[in-house]
């Protein structure tokens, strides 16, 4: 390759890369519960990213919508519960005071991984 070829490839070749790495954005890759899993009762709720998460930008809440036998039950946000990060930094539980009660929920999150974009999701499960 001639030095002038080169001199103009190394420039596109770094701005590809680095445009590249600009897309890999923090993703939800497991939970548990699921979304739209039906469990029973649990006392936890795990979420797995695709990357080290920054804990001070990451997070959880926990709404019920809806409980069987009252169809006009308003959203309750549920409180009280604890979070921790795993030790690869990939991992965000969240251990309620005691088992979450029949009815359906929906679990919102936000995440910022290494480039620091907040990215954020939801989904729902039920607890028969």
């Amino acid at each position: 390759m001639s030095k002038f070829r080169l001199t103009i490839a190394a420039p596109v070749l770094v701005a590809l890369a680095f445009a590249a790495g600009a897309h890999a954005h923090t993703k939800l890759v497991s939970s548990s519960p699921s979304a739209n899993a039906t469990v029973t009762k649990p006392g936890r709720v795990v979420l797995t990213f695709n990357e080290r998460v920054i804990a001070n930008f990451t997070g959880a809440t926990l709404t019920m919508t809806s409980m069987p036998g009252m169809a006009s039950h308003k959203p309750m946000a549920i409180t009280g519960f604890t979070s921790a990060m795993s030790a690869d930094g990939k991992t965000l539980t969240l251990t309620m005071r005691r088992a979450l009660a029949a009815g359906t929920y929906q679990l919102s999150w936000h995440a910022a991984g290494t480039d620091t974009h907040r990215m954020q999701g939801a989904f729902t499960f039920a607890v028969k």
